[in-house]
């Protein structure tokens, strides 16, 4: 018996059983096209392939096969969440489900956890981190734009069936927000998905627990260099670490085995960082980073476009001097060759 003090299941934990009108489904045919529909009682879905009535898929189990007026068949599931954040309506661009799932375990996520998300969209991170924090934890999303919040808060009531209780939005600047809605030290991940997340270094710093996570996601290369080098610079975090994701699916036919011809490629990168407890100082690094590869007095100036500023390896004058003269001996045996016309297709020398 469940006790009276459990939080209330929502969104996918309350949608076991049956299936039941309100709820949303995928109709799949045998060619793998698939189709979203809510279902209703007396609702009817046309198809090219005969009409189906909603009430023939209320009262089935999850993962039923439907006929339609035409003998059919359709695969009748429940949508998971990755399904229908690529399908839902959005107004700014989402966070994709291989950068989701990045996102909660390189971030570390947890149940019960107090997160804070810079650049909510169209809510398909946020659901993401939901799932995770579950009832008894707390995500703070702050937005700059009022409609991308509306949306986002629809996308999320429509997935979730209410209002998710772990979930606030405020409409406004992280900087601003931030300090008002949680105390100094009160949260245990911040998220940033927004175009300049190294403004917000310092509230972020302020906001985090000792030990906290924070992670950018960013579309470019210079945004992520240029958050990394601010993390560096303010002597309140680790060491960054940052990566990206690519995702490849298979074609899986018989022995037909074989990566698809298309994947998802980038999308954009992610950098994390931890917390230091305030006036530590992190012992330094002892690998010898490139000589551009840091913000310092005796870095290259920033017009600098040498391989040393870049962190190439240079090439010795030795190894010039050696290919070189490999070269020019390569060159002379090709012209005595010719000379001579020998064609017997001898080796060149290495």
């Amino acid at each position: 018996m469940v006790s009276p003090d459990f939080p209330p299941a929502i969104g996918p934990a309350a949608r076991r059983g049956p299936l039941r009108a309100g709820e949303r489904v995928q109709l799949t045919d045998a060619k793998g096209r698939m189709h979203t529909i809510q279902l209703r009682a007396g609702g009817t879905f046309h198809t090219h392939r005969g009409r189906i009535a909603h009430d023939d898929i209320i009262g089935l189990p999850d993962g039923s096969v439907v006929l339609t007026a035409e003998e059919h068949e359709y695969l009748v599931l429940r949508p998971l969440l990755s399904d229908y954040v690529l399908g839902m309506p959005r107004g700014a661009a989402i966070v994709y489900p291989k950068d989701a799932g990045q996102v909660i375990q390189m971030a570390d996520i947890f149940s019960g956890a107090v997160v804070a998300e810079a650049g909510v969209g169209s809510g398909a991170l946020a659901m993401s981190l939901l799932n995770t924090i579950g009832t008894t934890g707390r995500l703070i999303s702050v937005e700059r734009r009022r409609d991308f919040a509306d949306i986002a808060r629809e996308n999320v009531r429509a997935w979730f069936g209410t209002d998710h209780p772990a979930w606030e939005v405020h409409v406004g600047d992280l900087a601003d927000v931030l300090p008002v809605v949680s105390d100094p030290g009160g949260v245990d991940r911040v998220v940033l998905d927004m175009l300049a997340p190294w403004e917000n270094i310092p509230v972020v710093a302020e906001a985090l627990a000792p030990g906290g996570v924070v992670l950018a996601y960013v579309a470019t290369a210079t945004q992520l260099s240029r958050f990394v080098e601010e993390l560096r610079a303010s002597g309140a975090f680790t060491e960054p670490h940052a990566w990206e994701s690519m995702v490849r699916t298979w074609h899986l036919e018989g022995l037909a085995v074989r990566p698809d011809h298309r994947m998802v490629g980038h999308t954009g990168f992610l950098a994390t960082a931890r917390r230091l407890a305030p006036g530590t100082v992190p012992p330094q690094r002892t690998r010898r980073p490139a000589p551009g590869a840091h913000s310092s007095d005796e870095s290259p100036p920033a017009g600098d476009w040498s391989p040393e500023a870049l962190g190439e390896r240079t090439t010795s004058e030795r190894k010039v001097r050696r290919v070189t003269r490999d070269l020019r001996a390569r060159a002379a045996y090709d012209a005595a060759a010719a000379g001579s016309g020998d064609g017997d297709g001898d080796a060149v020398p290495s």
